[in-house]
């Protein structure tokens, strides 16, 4: 796989590949792996949870209005419906 990125990043992949004696490759794929650990953890989703924005309530009275007029009544069967009677 070919991973075209700008010029800039590249020259930045590039001076740390020399400050760590590695490949622009080693570096470029061990600094997507951190940041695929990162974005995974339970910590980031904790993060990206609390960073959303607290509905309003006109918005959750939208939303519970929503859910009750999707409902459907429950029927429960008669147990002894359909059977031959005496």
């Amino acid at each position: 796989m070919t991973i075209q990125i700008p010029d800039d990043v590249a020259r930045g992949l590039e001076a740390l590949a020399v400050v760590q004696r590695k490949s622009v490759e080693q570096v470029a794929v061990e600094s997507l792996r951190q940041a695929f650990i990162h974005a995974s953890s339970p910590e980031a989703l904790l993060r990206a949870v609390r960073g959303l924005p607290h509905p309003s309530a006109a918005a959750v009275d939208d939303m519970e209005a929503a859910i009750a007029s999707a409902r459907l009544p429950m029927s429960v069967p008669e147990p002894f419906d359909g059977l031959p009677q005496e």
